[in-house]
């Protein structure tokens, strides 16, 4: 049987168009470099409200939602640097993913995650704190070198 990975770089090019439109037609606040998967769902009821920092990675299915119906509340969510969105994951309106912070799949974000943290759930709670993420929120092994001060270069 014949790989897919030959393709990755249309899947690529995809998603760099997907992000540019999202922030030219719009009004998102993503940097050039995140990767959102093709069936992640941005909130464009409020899309000026979605802002997603660099090195950062959207799994598949996952929603992030600037915007609530039933309150009439529209407000601002922030993505940080180099964090990982799992699978079918929702980041409610007006919560702050900090930097370096992993979402477990299926988790459901309520409140505000701290930087350097792991939450999961629903309600998504705090499993692990003090984490050292890298590139998409990538785990990194104590004295491994950061794959970021490669990629600034």
């Amino acid at each position: 049987m014949r790989s897919l990975n030959k393709l990755l770089w249309l899947q690529r090019l995809l998603v760099r168009i997907r992000i540019r439109y999202y922030t030219r037609f719009w009004g998102m606040d993503i940097h050039p470099n995140v990767r959102i998967s093709t069936s992640a769902k941005l909130d464009k009821t409020y899309p000026v409200g979605v802002h997603i920092d660099e090195w950062t990675y959207i799994a598949f299915g996952a929603a992030i939602l600037s915007h609530d119906m039933a309150r009439n509340l529209k407000v601002h969510t922030y993505i940080g640097k180099c964090c990982f969105i799992g699978a079918r994951s929702i980041i409610l309106p007006g919560v702050r993913v900090g930097d370096g912070s992993v979402v477990a799949a299926g988790s459901v974000v309520t409140k505000d995650v701290p930087p350097g943290s792991i939450v999961a759930g629903n309600p998504a709670v705090i499993v692990r704190s003090g984490i050292d993420a890298d590139l998409w929120g990538i785990l990194r092994k104590p004295g491994e070198p950061y794959l970021r001060d490669a990629h600034a270069k």
